[in-house]
């Protein structure tokens, strides 16, 4: 499997635990403490944290610092807009295809190698 695809993978997975780690207490832990909230949080940070460094460690040996963030914040709105329309129960807006269109202009210019 090449380092790129790897990478792509152990940041996906990262940012499931991510996104639910900073969203999903508003709606799971929603009556509890905010200090219940972070303790959980945190719990589940630390999954993410262990696919994120060896993502990072392994995507860095092939892809320049700009090109993995921008990887990542990619994979970041991939896994988020589904988990906010989802899970969250947010509506659909016009802003989720903008915000889209404003990476694939992003990445277009990381990735160009100019």
């Amino acid at each position: 499997m090449s380092p790129v695809l790897r990478t792509t993978l152990l940041l996906v997975g990262s940012n499931l635990f991510m996104t639910y780690a900073w969203y999903g207490h508003l709606r799971t832990l929603h009556g509890r403490p905010w200090y219940i909230a972070a303790l959980v949080s945190w719990g589940i940070a630390l999954f993410e944290y262990a696919l994120q460094v060896p993502a990072n460690r392994i995507g860095f040996q092939v892809l320049s610092l700009p090109q993995l963030k921008m990887l990542q914040e990619v994979i970041t709105l991939a896994v988020f807009v589904p988990f906010a329309v989802v899970y969250m129960r947010q509506p659909v807006r016009l802003d989720f295809l903008w915000a889209a269109l404003c990476l694939v202009g992003a990445v277009y210019f990381t990735f160009r190698g100019g």
